[in-house]
């Protein structure tokens, strides 16, 4: 696979979730705010990103192959990507 192709599929991926989910920033916000409470001290919408980036990179440690996790992966620096530049 080339690496627009897998690009693509994410941004396709990431699309997909969003008429499912409804818009990734605000189910980031609320994650954060659940993340926030379970640990006892504020979590941003970005750290959330970043931290799905760090699970999708752990589970990629014992399958380096999975499609999946790689295009998880893109997708969460994606939406990190949006908010930080919002």
């Amino acid at each position: 696979m080339k690496a627009h192709d897998a690009l693509n599929q994410t941004a396709a991926i990431i699309k997909d979730r969003g008429e499912i989910y409804g818009e990734a920033r605000l189910n980031l916000m609320d994650t954060a705010t659940r993340w926030s409470a379970t640990l006892g001290h504020k979590v941003s919408p970005a750290q959330v990103a970043l931290c799905m980036v760090d699970l999708k990179l752990a589970r990629l440690r014992a399958t380096p192959g999975h499609l999946d996790s790689i295009q998880d992966a893109c997708g969460y620096l994606a939406l990190l990507a949006e908010l930080v530049t919002d």
